[in-house]
């Protein structure tokens, strides 16, 4: 495990790690493989420089935790897991925001490795509450968070610019008494 691994962060299958600028060259050839399984949703950095600005807040910054989920048996980069946003004080939130790459895609990594992010959130972390923003027609991350426990609290037009526009997603939620 390399030294930016998640202390007790390490499932049957699957190993979360913390961003490092030494992962640029495997993130974005993993990205531009994946881009017909993430457009129109999302959009990971696909080059070097790209990847450099988008780490670097998730390697240190209060407000931000970055995780790349790998796998166990080679280490290969399956996806990652950011939770954005993150609060304090008595909100004690953050925001998820996550995507796997296609090689990895439908095998039951993405789960195993937010399983081990929800672990990382209630307990290091210390947060009482985890959302995740989705668009309602993205069937694949909608199945992540239900898979996982995650209740629907609400519909929002016209609440978060992808892809040249405003649109709609569902608010699904967890909280630490779901947890417990």
């Amino acid at each position: 495990m390399s030294e930016s691994a998640v202390r007790g962060a390490e499932g049957p299958r699957v190993v979360l790690r913390r961003f490092s600028q030494a992962d640029a060259e495997e993130f974005t050839a993993r990205a531009r493989e994946s881009r017909s399984l993430h457009h129109p949703w999302l959009f990971p950095p696909e080059r070097p420089a790209a990847y450099a600005a988008y780490a670097a807040p998730l390697i240190d910054n209060p407000a931000r935790v970055g995780y790349l989920v790998c796998e166990r048996s080679d280490g290969a980069i399956a996806g990652f897991i950011n939770i954005n946003n993150i609060v304090g004080g008595g909100f004690l939130c953050g925001v998820l925001g996550y995507g796997a790459f296609a090689h990895a895609a439908g095998r039951g990594l993405m789960s195993e490795g937010l399983g081990l992010v929800m672990e990382q959130a209630f307990g290091p972390l210390g947060l009482h509450r985890l959302e995740a923003n989705i668009q309602p027609a993205n069937e694949a991350s909608l199945a992540l968070v239900r898979r996982a426990g995650f209740r629907l609290e609400g519909y929002s037009p016209d609440f978060v610019y992808v892809d040249g526009a405003w649109r709609d997603h569902e608010r699904w939620a967890f909280t630490t008494e779901m947890w417990r």
